[in-house]
């Protein structure tokens, strides 16, 4: 069915439950959070895509496809350890929500490539990733990630500009 080992079955299912936890992640809060339930699932099944990925040699040895999973375990490490410790100071809460919207961004890439290379059956909308159609794809997804970005970004700012009610109390005199 389109071409697609067991194997690969498996590891498409996976990416799909990520991407789908991703999606709820973003729709429900705004982000993606290890400390929420659809963000766990979206960390631990990205990991899982990136590890059966590297198992996946459509094309005969490393390539694209496999430097993209060691980039986005990456960018995932960089934005885990943003979101659980300090690395970056002010910017931890930036580099978290923007470093894991990235990562869903990745598994657009070839999401939209094997589709567009393999649906429908009999003839495909494109015949490689070099395609034109594949390239516009991956490019309206890019812009996608970066409006997601900015609101992200946005919503960060303006939550530590108004602090939450349950701190705020009477406005205390400075003493001068």
């Amino acid at each position: 069915m389109l071409g697609i080992t067991p194997f690969g079955m498996v590891h498409t299912v996976i990416s799909l439950v990520a991407v789908a936890a991703g999606v709820v992640g973003l729709i429900r809060y705004g982000e993606i959070n290890s400390r929420i339930t659809s963000g766990r699932i979206y960390l631990i099944m990205t990991i899982l895509t990136c590890l059966t990925g590297f198992f996946i040699f459509q094309h005969g040895g490393f390539g694209k496809p496999h430097a993209l999973g060691i980039l986005t375990l990456l960018v995932m490490a960089i934005a885990f350890s943003a979101e659980r410790g300090n690395w970056f100071g002010r910017l931890s809460a930036y580099v978290s929500v923007v470093g894991y919207s990235m990562t869903l961004f990745f598994h657009m890439i070839p999401a939209i490539t094997e589709t567009a290379t393999r649906v429908p059956p009999s003839q495909p909308l494109a015949a490689g990733p070099e395609a034109q159609v594949v390239q516009a794809s991956v490019g309206l997804a890019f812009l996608v990630f970066l409006i997601i970005a900015a609101l992200q970004v946005r919503r960060v700012l303006l939550a530590r500009r108004i602090p939450p009610t349950a701190t705020r109390g009477p406005v205390k005199p400075v003493a001068r």
